[in-house]
């Protein structure tokens, strides 16, 4: 591409910056390190998934956390080191060329960073409209949503996200709907849940829109979404589904999933800088969702109306597809697998131990890399956080405590793909101890 003289031209700049900043700043241990990890052709997700060898490979791509075990990375994703040095560069350039930058050229690279999401999640480019996250996404399109009035239902479950659930609340004061809040057993299967969203539509012939979450981010359940999706379609039920946790956690394309609406994050499991979420909204499906206040869209087809961001961090999105890349270079089937297999290196453990309850899938496709658990018997706000304590300060291990469920508290457990055995052998040995 050729740039006029009055033009900034990125590509050089951010050269000279790498250049700059390679004989300025040194990292002790990376100087001959690839940009993007080796490739094992050929070898089965499964069987790679054990081969630590080539996870340690992966790890050396990554900083660690100095003097704990990190078992919370369900909060968002640490950054490889391309990732990182991409960042780090494109936010010198931002702050050097500042709004000639902005105004000059930013639409453009936002373009290509809006075609690189749109081609790795199977769907067209306007359909895909970058945000800060996908918490922003999903409450815009619970707010904007037109096909609601006094008197229709409104579906959600105790697994949602809690902002989520308060915002479907929010419906009810706002345009005089019925809430039905739909209680998931604390494990379930694929069978199970699928059932349980039938039956609630068949008891609401009122239901209009319901929220859906792929992946629950208390303790990783999966739901059927497309058979669910499929089925709300033919009652004339409207779908929003809340990705944030899925998309990088486990291999899939979008359009399988049967919905119009749904939103990522691409600083999770994607591993972009904090900050960078997307929102797909499917072809045709616009008119449903009113523009953001202030935003105009008479001919319904923009979808970057629906979201307004104002200012933003511009070098994180610039950023988007160097971490697409190395996503890629991992691939998402060899990362859920690996994902996969850390889990069950502790709850395969967890399960005999009789003072430790497990929550999340019962089979193999209601589960991720992501689960949780608590003390028998103990659900209480207060169990839970003297749980999380006595994890981090007896046994330096760090998680998170999850709310919101019927079923009461509990503590998440996430690893990460540098996360290693020797890692989860401590967590259970830990677990041991808590009797």
């Amino acid at each position: 591409m050729t740039l006029s003289r009055t033009q900034f031209d990125r590509r050089m700049f951010l050269s000279s910056m790498a250049a700059g900043a390679a004989l300025a700043m040194p990292i002790s241990g990376r100087a001959s390190q690839p940009s993007w990890p080796v490739a094992r052709a050929g070898t089965p997700s499964e069987i790679l998934a054990k081969d630590e060898a080539y996870w340690a490979e992966i790890a050396t791509y990554y900083d660690r956390t100095a003097g704990i075990v990190n078992l919370e990375h369900g909060y968002w994703g640490r950054m490889a080191h391309p990732v990182q040095d991409a960042y780090i560069q494109s936010t010198r350039m931002v702050n050097s060329q500042n709004s000639f930058y902005a105004r000059k050229q930013f639409d453009v690279d936002e373009k290509e960073s809006i075609r690189r999401v749109a081609d790795e999640l199977g769907v067209h480019d306007d359909e895909i409209v970058l945000t800060r996250n996908a918490t922003e996404a999903v409450h815009n399109l619970i707010r904007q949503y037109r096909g609601l009035k006094p008197g229709d239902t409104v579906l959600y479950a105790d697994l949602d996200y809690p902002d989520f659930k308060t915002t479907m609340r929010w419906l009810q004061e706002a345009r005089g709907v019925r809430l039905v809040e739909l209680v998931v057993p604390p494990r379930a299967s694929q069978e199970q849940l699928q059932e349980l969203y039938l039956e609630a539509f068949d008891s609401n012939p009122d239901l209009r829109l319901m929220l859906v979450t792929h992946v629950s981010n208390q303790h990783g359940l999966v739901i059927p979404v497309q058979s669910i999706a499929k089925e709300a379609a033919k009652r004339g039920i409207d779908v929003i589904c809340d990705s944030a946790q899925s998309w990088g956690l486990l291999d899939f394309h979008l359009p399988s999933l049967n919905v119009d609406w749904a939103a990522f994050n691409l600083h999770k499991w994607i591993g972009a800088p904090l900050g960078v979420g997307a929102l797909y909204m499917r072809r045709g499906s616009l008119h449903k969702i009113a523009p953001y206040p202030g935003e105009v869209d008479p001919d319904n087809n923009k979808t970057s109306t629906r979201v307004h961001m104002g200012t933003h961090n511009f070098a994180a999105m610039l950023a988007i597809p160097e971490a697409l890349d190395f996503h890629q270079a991992i691939g998402s089937a060899r990362k859920e697998a690996r994902l996969r297999y850390l889990r069950q290196l502790w709850t395969n453990e967890a399960e005999s131990m009789p003072h430790i309850e497990l929550l999340g899938g019962l089979d193999e496709a209601s589960w991720t890399g992501m689960a949780s658990f608590r003390m028998q018997g103990k659900a209480t706000a207060a169990d839970a956080n003297e749980l999380q304590q006595r994890l981090e300060q007896q046994f330096e291990i760090f998680t998170v405590v999850r709310d919101g469920l019927a079923s009461g508290h509990c503590v998440r457990i996430t690893p990460q793909v540098f996360t290693t055995p020797s890692e989860m052998v401590q967590l259970v040995e830990a677990l041991k101890r808590l009797v």
